[in-house]
């Protein structure tokens, strides 16, 4: 058999965006999947569950045909149809809807299942064109983005490869072995040819923090109170950048004397760290100038999430390690790609679209939130792609009594039938990204990735794009693109932003988009009016739900409230073969899951009398479920952790974690609250659960 070697690049969300280099061995057909050499990032490096892609695109389980349900919806009872029926279908629903309540009760609903610029993107033509609801999209990093935005201003940093000229390097509230296996690639060649400390802060004993020279285990919701004890030992004992902190900050008095309070004997009775833990990390972060923090996103999914980027955020302002080369900080590339998506995403009809509804708070639009609805009508039909929305969202009973309305249309666009899927009137084949054209924003690094086309389509399946164009043309919107394949519209992206042609693209297979040294190190200023890093954020100029946030930088203890009803707290972070609930489908990943557990302390384990390998109910007002415990000092005692988004038969209750989640929106700017969640919990005898433990 002749294996040719194709390049194009991977969809996922993840900041990697890798470059690919795939085994096709015929057109319907791959083998392994390897990270391309050439594109400095990836550097030749590619997680194992692409590695196995071939397990997920030629998956016997894909949906093959387009489908109408047949049975009460949640029960996933469909029959075939044609194409055509099933585009008039959508069409016809879109218009009743329209005609009913306004365009606005028309929701085109997507997420993180590609990031491809057209592939994802390109539904919001549909709304910018027909005047149907747009969406915020807040289910991953709006916390994140928003502290990040409070104090440096804009969305970019120093680009990660800059790590391989650092001296220390701090992976803050990330787990790069699980979700950005690249970044470790870099991070080992500092460690290898520099000698560079690696600092890992995290809520549990992390992948990454088992390879790290020093680990930092907080309670969670309290990494801002570590970070504003290390700045008031670094300004205490002499080791900050004074001329630094006043060139580019609003550093001034009430700033030192806010922060001289905040001595590592308080940080330690708010994190629940050591005193000499904090001091050690505090001296060895302030006398080196080389120091790089790669800032993730778990810790930052709590309702101080922003209030904790915001503080941690600052410290390379007060040691003025943004002047190094390999000193600074990052936590995402979304202000750098300058993409005029003017074709691709309908950007001059935005002017159409009057309501934007919340991503994160679809459980309450759809059971009629009038505050979530923004004053508007009801939802009454939806197009959702590249989300299965009723496991991933918060609040997932309300997500789903919310998709059981009988006056809803849900027409879903999907691979596999998940939890989502079954909810669906009209349930679409979609082709995965090695069956169509796209680009990806490495929002992890500094490179715009190509993804060309590697395989025929599989059976009946279908790009987002092709089905958002052949709707747009039923429904009567007048856009060019709606009559632009994918890679027209790609070539006339790049072309529109002045980034050369897709054929020059992809002979090189991506195209550099890094802003200038000066530039990423906020050299020139930062991207606030004054140019300067802010201690003291305008919340309020961020986002809409700034009440009470703190002015000037400092620890928001706002978090989910510990009770007697509620003692513990409840955290659910990445697994590594898992993504969000991609992959679950896949025998690697499988193999290599098992099945979802609760990692409990032993101190919690002997006073709940929980056995190691028993099963455990945990639960709030939201429900409850069952797992299977391990018993391990991997967190604190009173934190529990349980990792990945597993699917629906993992549970008792057939219903995935997220149940326990709650949807209210984290300040300023909204998103879910995934890794803030306070829970009871209490053990049950192996007899009475045999069934879900099987």
């Amino acid at each position: 058999m002749t294996v040719e070697i194709v390049r194009t690049a991977c969809p996922h969300d993840c900041p990697s965006a890798c470059a690919l280099e795939v085994e096709r061995l015929s057109p319907t057909q791959i083998g392994r999947v390897r990270g391309a050499a050439d594109l400095p990032f990836t550097a030749g490096v590619v997680c194992e569950k692409v590695g196995r892609y071939a397990e997920r695109v030629h998956h016997p389980d894909r949906l093959t045909h387009p489908m109408r349900r047949v049975s009460s919806k949640g029960e996933g009872k469909f029959e075939q149809i044609s194409w055509d029926e099933a585009l008039d279908t959508i069409a016809d629903a879109f218009k009743v809807a329209s005609d009913k309540h306004g365009p606005e009760a028309v929701w085109p609903y997507h997420s993180g299942g590609t990031l491809g610029v057209v592939q994802r993107y390109g539904m919001d033509r549909l709304s910018r064109t027909m005047g149907y609801s747009g969406m915020i999209g807040t289910i991953c990093v709006t916390p994140a983005m928003s502290g990040w935005a409070a104090g440096v201003g804009g969305q970019r940093g120093v680009d990660p490869m800059e790590i391989e000229e650092s001296d220390l390097i701090v992976v803050w509230g990330g787990n790069p072995v699980h979700t950005n296996v690249n970044l470790m690639n870099h991070i080992q060649k500092a460690r290898k040819t520099r000698g560079a400390k690696l600092v890992v802060v995290d809520v549990y004993r992390t992948s990454t923090m088992a390879a790290a020279d020093i680990g930092l285990v907080l309670r969670p919701g309290t990494d801002a109170a570590l970070a504003l004890a290390m700045m008031q030992m670094i300004l205490d004992e002499g080791l900050a950048d004074e001329d630094y902190l006043s060139e580019f900050t609003d550093f001034d008095d009430d700033v030192r004397a806010h922060l001289a309070t905040k001595t590592p004997d308080w940080a330690a009775a708010v994190t629940g760290l050591e005193v000499d833990e904090i001091t050690e990390f505090a001296r060895l972060y302030g006398a080196t100038k080389k120091s790089y923090i790669k800032f993730g996103v778990g810790f930052t999914r709590s309702r101080n999430g922003a209030t904790n980027m915001h503080a941690a955020s600052a410290l390379p302002a007060v040691t003025g390690a943004w002047r190094q080369r390999g000193g600074g900080a990052f936590w995402g590339s979304f202000d750098i790609w300058g993409l005029d998506t003017t074709l691709a995403h309908a950007a001059d009809k935005i002017g159409n679209v009057t309501r934007m509804l919340d991503q994160s708070r679809i459980g309450a639009i759809l059971n009629g939130d009038e505050s979530a609805l923004k004053g508007g009508p009801p939802v009454a039909a939806m197009l959702i792609q590249n989300s299965n929305t009723a496991l991933v969202a918060p609040d997932t009973a309300a997500v789903r009594r919310g998709l059981s309305r009988e006056d809803l249309f849900v027409c879903v666009h999907e691979h596999f039938m998940t939890a989502t899927a079954r909810y669906a009137d009209i349930l679409l084949p979609a082709a995965m990204f090695l069956e169509l054209d796209d680009m990806y924003k490495g929002w992890g690094h500094t490179a715009l990735s190509m993804g060309p086309r590697v395989l025929d389509p599989h059976e009946e399946c279908r790009s987002n794009l092709e089905v958002v164009n052949a709707l747009a043309k039923r429904l009567g919107a007048d856009h060019p693109s709606f009559d632009m394949s994918a890679s027209e519209l790609v070539d006339a992206t790049l072309q529109a932003s002045g980034k050369g042609t897709l054929e020059d693209a992809l002979a090189k297979g991506w195209v550099d988009c890094a802003p200038s040294f000066e530039d990423a190190h906020f050299l020139n200023g930062f991207p606030h009016k004054d140019g300067r890093f802010h201690f003291k954020p305008d919340w309020a100029a961020v986002g809409p739900f700034s009440a009470g946030m703190p002015g000037i930088i400092d620890h928001w203890a706002v978090t989910d409230t510990i009770g007697p009803d509620r003692p513990l707290k409840l955290v659910t972070p990445p697994s590594r073969t898992y993504l969000n609930s991609s992959f679950t489908e896949t025998p690697g990943s499988k193999r290599r899951e098992k099945q979802p557990m609760a990692m409990i302390h032993p101190k919690d384990a002997a006073h709940y009398g929980v056995t190691d390998g028993g099963m455990v109910r945990i639960g709030n007002k939201q429900g409850d479920i069952l797992l299977r415990a391990k018993i391990s000092d991997t967190a604190k005692p009173g934190v529990v952790i349980s990792e990945g988004v597993w699917p629906d038969d993992a549970y008792d209750r057939k219903v995935g974690i997220n149940l326990l989640i709650d949807g209210t929106p984290v300040a300023p700017s909204g998103g879910a609250a995934f890794h803030d969640t306070a829970i009871w919990l209490k053990a049950e005898a192996d007899e009475l659960t045999a069934d879900a433990a099987d």
